[in-house]
């Protein structure tokens, strides 16, 4: 980069203001002047005013003026990712200061997936409840490919899951915690509790309960009756929902593929059973994953710790 390019940059920096960010970000997502105008309560002459300064300043054209739409040119969709990124985190910033400001812990949002995973973020929630007793967490539950996307987008603060993408090594810090053994659950009615023996090839006629396409446990379901030279059943349901699997299993002659861990108490308790068949791997070890290249609060490095802590105590 040359010492002119820094000067200008530096120059530009000096010059943004935080109107220009909110517009940035507001017509990045409304794609509208007028209602980008109307949300930040001023008139769309003044709106059309602070985009032409922005482009002056940057000496590039940012949107597109298009008969229904503004759309972002390729350096506009760069200037709005940086901008709703800036946004986000002076919000955070402002949310935590006050917070501590006046005695609180915080808040903290945390994406698990479903099973095994909860087990573990639970533990982890007691114990940092004893250290934090006024710490807000607030829990996100869904597949892990939702869950990365929102940590891209920074809608949720840590993510307890898989990484499903490539890209994400790129894009986040991943630190592995615990595998995952499966097995094959029913209702303790169901019928095939009372063979002596199930085969693979018996378990295509009744219907499933399954993961979302995508997911690792719906891989893992396919996979096994691929060893097994079938095709895979398709689902009567389709639910990252461990609670609405734990209601259909008890209420139908479904199956689902779960994991072990989440499922030995209702097993232990008499509300479900197992079928002895093989299951050709354990799922991939989840993990904790965050963004890189980023400052942690206080809290969320402590909440890790703890995860990190208490599954090192599960492997022993």
């Amino acid at each position: 980069m040359s010492q002119d390019s820094t000067l200008s940059a530096a120059q530009v920096l000096t010059k943004l203001r935080f109107r220009h960010l909110q517009l940035l970000e507001l017509l990045g997502r409304t794609r509208n002047l007028r209602i980008a105008a109307e949300q930040m309560h001023i008139t769309q002459p003044a709106a059309t005013k602070i985009l032409s300064d922005l482009e002056a300043m940057f000496d590039a054209p940012l949107f597109e003026r298009l008969p229904r739409e503004m759309r972002p040119t390729d350096l506009g969709t760069l200037s709005v990712r940086y901008a709703s990124t800036t946004l986000s985190n002076l919000g955070k910033f402002s949310g935590e200061f006050a917070t501590l400001k006046n005695g609180g812990y915080g808040h903290l949002t945390v994406g698990i997936i479903a099973a095994s995973a909860a087990q573990l973020v639970t533990a982890t929630i007691k114990e940092i409840q004893r250290r934090r007793p006024r710490l807000i967490i607030k829990l996100v539950e869904q597949s892990s490919d939702q869950l990365a996307a929102w940590l891209e987008e920074r809608r949720i603060d840590v993510m307890v899951g898989r990484p499903t993408e490539a890209r994400h090594e790129a894009l986040f810090h991943v630190v592995n915690l615990l595998a995952e053994p499966v097995r094959a659950v029913v209702g303790q009615h169901h019928p095939l509790l009372r063979e002596r023996r199930v085969e693979m090839t018996g378990l295509g006629q009744w219907p499933w309960i399954l993961y979302p396409q995508g997911t690792a446990m719906r891989r893992l379901f396919e996979e096994t009756f691929a060893a097994a030279g079938m095709v895979a059943p398709v689902g009567i349901v389709e639910t990252p929902s461990i609670f609405s699997t734990l209601e259909l299993l008890q209420a139908t002659d479904m199956i689902s593929l779960q994991p072990q861990a989440a499922m030995d108490k209702y097993v232990k308790h008499g509300l479900l059973g197992y079928l002895d068949v093989p299951i050709r791997r354990t799922l991939s070890n989840y993990s904790v994953i965050t963004r890189k290249d980023e400052a942690t609060s206080q809290a969320m490095d402590e909440f890790v710790g703890i995860l990190l802590s208490i599954a090192a105590q599960c492997e022993r």
